[in-house]
C-alpha cells in the first residue's frame, strides 16, 4: 500500500517511469537551463521553449520535496518531463527551483515563487512566451508555496504575475500529526511552534483567492492531502458561491501524478490545458 512507506514507494515509482520518460519524444523543444532569478544557488529555473513560439501561453512549475529536499531535476527525466509535455502542446514551460528549509523558512519558499514569477513576467517574451498568460502549477510542497504566494495577505505587496493556479497534491494544511510522514519537514519550514502553523497554511487563505484555481489530488495520496484538497475546494466554493475545478486522478499516487507527464498518458495535462484556456478567456 502507498501510505505504508511513501519514500520507498516513491523511489520505485520514479524508477519505473524513468526508462519510459527517457524514451519519450522531446523534439521541437529547446531547453535553456539554470537561468538565475535570484542570488542564491537554488534560485534558478529552466525554460522549455517550443521552436517557433510567439506569444505562447506559459506554464510555470514548482516541484515538491516536503520543504527540505527536492529539485527541478530529481533524476534524468523528472521534472523536465512535465515542462517538455507542455512545451510539446505549444506552451513555454518554466521549471523552478527554490531554497529549502531549514535554511529558508516560511515564507521564503513563497517569496522564491514570487521572484521566479516576476522574472518570468519580465523575461519570458524573449523565449516566445506571453507574460500576460501565465499558469502557475505547484506539486506537493511546491503547491504549498504557490498557494501561499497567490493567497497569503502578508504577500499582498508583491506582484502576482499569474492568470491562474493549479495545485497538485499540495500540502494545504501544515499539520504535524502522527500520520504525516513529512511532519519533520513541516516543522523545519514552519517552525516548532505548531500553534502558528494554521494561520500560515494556505487553508487559512483559501476564501480570499480571487484567481481561477484548479485543485488536484491523486487517488493514492500521502496521508490527509486528499482530505485537505477537498476542504480547500469547499472553502473556495463557499466564498465564491461556485465551486472551483477539482479532480482526483484515478490510479495515480503522490509521485506518479507528475511522473506520468510525457509518458503517453495525457488526461491530467489535458484538463490543466482546458482550465488554462478557460482562465485566459
Amino acid at each position: 500500500m502507498w501510505q505504508q512507506d511513501i519514500r520507498s514507494a516513491g523511489d520505485r515509482v520514479k524508477a519505473a517511469y524513468l526508462p519510459l520518460l527517457m524514451a519519450a519524444p522531446r523534439e521541437g523543444v529547446a531547453v535553456h537551463r539554470d537561468l538565475p532569478y535570484g542570488a542564491h544557488a537554488r534560485q534558478v529555473l529552466d525554460v522549455y521553449q517550443p521552436l517557433g513560439a510567439r506569444k505562447a501561453p506559459v506554464v510555470v512549475f514548482v516541484h515538491g520535496g516536503a520543504f527540505v529536499r527536492g529539485a527541478k531535476d530529481i533524476n534524468a527525466a523528472m521534472y523536465g518531463n512535465v515542462l517538455t509535455w507542455f512545451a510539446r502542446q505549444g506552451c513555454v514551460g518554466v521549471n523552478v527551483e527554490y531554497r529549502l528549509a531549514p535554511e529558508a523558512r516560511h515564507p521564503h519558499g513563497a517569496l522564491d515563487v514570487a521572484a521566479a514569477c516576476a522574472w518570468v513576467a519580465e523575461h519570458i517574451g524573449e523565449f516566445g512566451g506571453d507574460p500576460a498568460s501565465i499558469c502557475l502549477v505547484g506539486h506537493s510542497a511546491g503547491g504549498t508555496h504557490a498557494a501561499t504566494y497567490a493567497g497569503d495577505p502578508v504577500l499582498d505587496p508583491l506582484r502576482r504575475d499569474i492568470a491562474c493556479l493549479v495545485l497538485v497534491s499540495a500540502r494545504l494544511s501544515a499539520d504535524t500529526l502522527p500520520e504525516n510522514p513529512n511532519a519533520a519537514g513541516v516543522r523545519a519550514y514552519y517552525g516548532e511552534d505548531t500553534q502558528c502553523h494554521g494561520a500560515h497554511s494556505p487553508m487559512a487563505h483559501a476564501a480570499r483567492l480571487a484567481m481561477p484555481v484548479f485543485v488536484v489530488n491523486a487517488q493514492y495520496e500521502n496521508p490527509l492531502l486528499d482530505v485537505y484538497a477537498a476542504e480547500f475546494t469547499h472553502r473556495i466554493a463557499q466564498a465564491r458561491r461556485v465551486a472551483p475545478r477539482h479532480m482526483s486522478v484515478a490510479d495515480h499516487n503522490h509521485v506518479s501524478v507528475m511522473a506520468h507527464f510525457n509518458s503517453g498518458e495525457q488526461l491530467l495535462g489535458e484538463q490543466i490545458l482546458d482550465f488554462f484556456e478557460a482562465a485566459r478567456r
